[in-house]
């Protein structure tokens, strides 16, 4: 089918019958909440900039699958210049919408898994790596968006997933069908998991045999059966309830989200699992995904922090005072703080190599440089704004 356009994503999100709860409550029409819409608001935005000829060369890409033209979101890095461009992406959709537009995790777990399963397949004989690519094949096609779920509750952090009180603190396989396997558990803090109409399952932590129960990768549809989520709450959460004129509301038309994902007995078919009990593979994907996803922040918090710069510059422009030099002082060093992220994604993208399956890995080293660029440097430049 052809890529969707933001409209038709909304309307497919009405399709499903995802549980999601709010306040202790179930939410019947989560899709037009007034707390959750600006963040499906955001996610649309990648679909109607990949409509547009203007940004076609960063929003889209030619599938390595199937030859078809594809959202780059659902895409497998085929060399550093893809890995330069979904940074660029990621800065562009943060300038259009000041907020989290959500696929990130998505993309970033394709890649993971698929170079991952690949290794896997090689020294076990499995073929989940078969199953992976069928699956991708159709979000591609589909043009889906899938929520890549990495983090456990985890509970004690000083033990292993097998040792800890409550087995449940880390997701696991609780029964092993000749036709699937049934899985336990929970997935925290999962951006865009409700706005999502897959969910992608990795293991959190490197694991020992001991763990093997906990070492499962597979993929599930958001309205699965025995499938919840508690939508995270924020701060100002509640102010999206109010006029959306008021100057209080911060962004009303675009945000993020996160959820508590719940899996409750779930039922994972065959062609659906990409790992289970292989625990000595968990560890090479988690350290993957953690890497695309550091070099992520290199774009999608520069390009937020764009527009916290510019509302800053008009600010003091509003105010008479943009000729101070302290004003401008504070102005260059919020640029000088925020290129220097974009530096740092750009970098670990220019370096990227293939892997043995053929998609480009960044350079980790310098993708974990980003995350700790990104651990101080955006708050400076809010601190800068509001000074």
């Amino acid at each position: 089918m052809p890529l969707m356009t933001g409209e038709q994503y909304i309307e497919s999100l009405r399709r499903l019958k995802t549980r999601v709860y709010m306040f202790g409550e179930q939410v019947e029409n989560w899709v037009d909440h007034p707390i959750i819409r600006p963040s499906i608001n955001s996610v649309a935005m990648t679909y109607d900039l990949a409509q547009d000829p203007e940004y076609a060369d960063l929003m889209t890409a030619k599938s390595s699958l199937t030859g078809k033209t594809i959202n780059r979101f659902t895409h497998l890095h085929q060399s550093t210049d893809d890995l330069i461009r979904k940074v660029k992406m990621q800065r562009l959709l943060g300038q259009k919408t000041g907020a989290c537009f959500q696929r990130c995790v998505g993309m970033d777990a394709f890649n993971a898994v698929f170079s991952t399963t690949y290794e896997l397949d090689e020294a076990k004989g499995t073929k989940y790596h078969e199953n992976f690519v069928k699956f991708l094949e159709m979000i591609q096609d589909e043009d889906l968006v899938v929520d890549g779920a990495m983090t456990d509750p985890k509970g004690d952090r000083g033990k292993a997933p097998h040792a800890q009180p409550d087995k449940d603190l880390f997701l696991r396989i609780v029964e092993r069908r000749p036709d699937g396997i049934v899985v336990r558990g929970a997935k925290a803090h999962q951006t865009g998991a409700v706005n999502s109409h897959w969910h992608l399952i990795m293991p959190t932590i490197a694991m020992r045999e001991a763990d093997a129960d906990y070492a499962v990768s597979f993929a599930c549809p958001s309205d699965a059966e025995g499938l919840f989520m508690v939508y995270g709450r924020q701060s100002c959460d509640t102010r999206k309830l109010e006029d959306p004129c008021s100057v209080d509301v911060g962004n009303s038309r675009f945000g993020g989200q996160e959820a508590l994902v719940v899996f409750d007995d779930v039922f994972i078919p065959n062609e659906y699992v990409f790992m289970a009990g292989e625990y000595e593979f968990a560890g090479m994907m988690v350290e993957r995904f953690a890497g695309y996803h550091r070099q992520s922040y290199g774009g999608c918090k520069v390009g937020v922090g764009d527009v916290v710069i510019g509302a800053a510059a008009l600010a003091a422009e509003y105010n008479g005072a943009e000729k101070a030099s302290h004003i401008k002082d504070k102005l260059i060093e919020m640029t000088h703080l925020n290129e220097t992220l974009f530096c740092c994604g750009i970098a670990c993208s220019a370096e990227g190599h293939p892997t043995k399956a053929g998609n480009y890995q960044i350079d980790l080293l310098l993708a974990n440089v980003c995350k700790q660029n990104v651990t101080r440097f955006p708050y400076e430049i809010v601190r800068l704004a509001e000074d």
